[in-house]
């Protein structure tokens, strides 16, 4: 899902609602503990882009008719969405693979109570584990930092396609963060992931005057198990 789909206009028949309707179709929200406070809710939808499709529609489209719609109700409220990533044929309920892709707690802690078939051991080469944030140089775990794995797993993702330094940092880098790197201190970064890939440097290819792509040798593996990591809208 590229961010351009996400500026998609709505269609006519896009949702809408009424604070009413909205009132009569659903129970309130339950008690909380005492100590807490509900400070907002998350709704896991579970459809892929080709059932988005048969359905005349996308999951961009989808995300930005919900939070449309979350601006009418309620214009105070803040809105975060995340598209949640799979390998392809992963098997059970799209909701289920999106809750356990979203780390929601109740779904994992009903997937640890099914034991997980035990790892092969790789001779040597590398693993990126997705699913635990590491990565795995001939058996030895790496010390990436988590701004370094984020940036290797970004590229990892999209396979094959050159990533603008732009949108690294776009994707990566919120305003807010104490260090926000331009298009120049992104190849600091880089660098230092790929001092850290070590003999595996070239797996991040750098694409002069454009950007940088993951490219996958023989020996490379990409471990996603049942939780794979979302990737943000």
């Amino acid at each position: 899902m590229s961010i351009a789909q996400l500026s998609t206009p709505l269609t006519d028949n896009s949702l809408s609602s009424t604070p009413a309707d909205v009132a009569a179709a659903g129970p309130r929200i339950r008690a909380v503990p005492n100590g807490t406070e509900a400070r907002g809710f998350v709704l896991y939808v579970g459809l892929d882009e080709a059932k988005a499709l048969a359905a005349g529609t996308d999951l961009g489209q989808l995300v930005e008719a919900l939070k449309r719609l979350t601006a009418e109700l309620a214009p105070s409220a803040e809105t975060y969405a995340a598209v949640a990533l799979a390998p392809q044929g992963a098997g059970g309920r799209d909701v289920d693979v999106v809750r356990l892709a979203l780390q929601d707690p109740a779904a994992l802690a009903k997937h640890r109570q099914t034991p997980e078939p035990e790892e092969d051991t790789v001779p040597g080469g590398v693993v990126i584990d997705i699913s635990r944030k590491r990565l795995i140089l001939d058996n030895q775990t790496a010390a990436l930092t988590y701004k370094e794995f984020e940036l290797l797993q970004y590229l990892v993702l999209r396979e094959g396609r050159t990533i603008e330094r732009a949108e690294l940092i776009s994707a990566l880098w919120n305003a807010n963060d104490d260090e926000v790197p331009n298009e120049r201190t992104i190849d600091v970064h880089v660098r230092r992931l790929r001092a850290k890939l070590d003999r595996y440097e070239d797996i991040v290819r750098t694409v002069r005057g454009v950007g940088y792509r993951f490219d996958r040798h023989a020996d490379v593996s990409i471990r996603h198990a049942s939780t794979p990591s979302p990737d943000v809208f």
